[in-house]
């Protein structure tokens, strides 16, 4: 029989790692969703890559406590590609595909990036926090559905000239635009080895202006343009994940 799976964060485990306590929400869908009771046993992952095998104690109205029999191995294995994926505002719904999608095929960390050509940019930093809290969410149960113990980091929104300026001894980084760049084979080629992480930064649906493109290459990112064909945005990031991820990680 397969175990139903819970997410508990750091904090909420005991400090002596014998007990854990599910928040309201899972508390909920544990005990009214799956009908859920005292004595049956699940699995409980703390979203930085453990898991633990549980046995439900006592349940409340908003918590319940849950004592750790072991830990075990992740249901679904890391990739060994340590990849963050940096990609341009886009519509909510299309972002929110990107999220899921990239938690799904392995990313660890997801940066969303304002650009001259975002259709999107937040309008105060409490609607950047709000965005980036729901953006969290869905890659959290994006890691539940894949089976995934890590739940991908989901920065605040940084300017494109600050994220490409940033030094750049390590990882890797990658700039995917439609033009002006080599192709994906030459730019692997130039690596050292096969990288165990790598930055990836994805354009908007407009596509980068010719000097962010310039100022990247400037700032010794290795810039790629892929086929001849013309994808949406949330659609090449999608891809490009999949590419690094079956390239430098484990989706053979």
């Amino acid at each position: 029989m397969t175990l139903r799976r819970f997410y508990a964060p750091t904090p909420a485990f005991a400090s002596d790692q014998k007990s854990v306590v599910l928040d309201w929400s899972e508390t909920a869908h544990l005990r009214d969703v799956l009908r859920l009771h005292r004595g049956d046993e699940v699995l409980i992952f703390d979203g930085a890559g453990h898991e633990f095998h549980c046995v439900i104690g006592t349940i409340n109205k908003n918590s319940s406590e849950l004592t750790i029999l072991s830990e075990v191995e992740a249901a679904r294995p890391e990739s060994p590609l340590e990849l963050s994926l940096a990609v341009a505002l886009l519509k909510h719904e299309k972002f929110d595909l990107v999220v899921q999608k990239a938690t799904e095929l392995g990313v660890n960390r997801i940066i969303p990036v304002t650009s001259e050509r975002a259709d999107v940019r937040p309008r105060s930093d409490d609607q950047a926090a709000r965005r980036v809290s729901r953006w969290q969410r869905i890659a959290l149960e994006a890691a539940k559905q894949s089976g995934r113990a890590l739940v991908p980091e989901i920065s605040p929104p940084v300017e494109m000239a600050t994220l490409v300026r940033t030094d750049g001894s390590s990882p890797p980084r990658i700039m995917f635009a439609e033009r002006g760049g080599q192709s994906f084979k030459r730019v692997c080629e130039g690596f050292s080895g096969s990288p165990l992480s790598l930055l990836a930064l994805v354009g908007p649906e407009g596509g980068w202006d010719d000097f962010e493109i310039e100022m990247a290459r400037e700032a010794g990112w290795s810039i790629v343009t892929l086929g001849g064909r013309i994808m949406r945005a949330e659609t090449a990031a999608i891809a490009i994940v999949a590419l690094l991820e079956h390239r430098f990680g484990d989706l053979a």
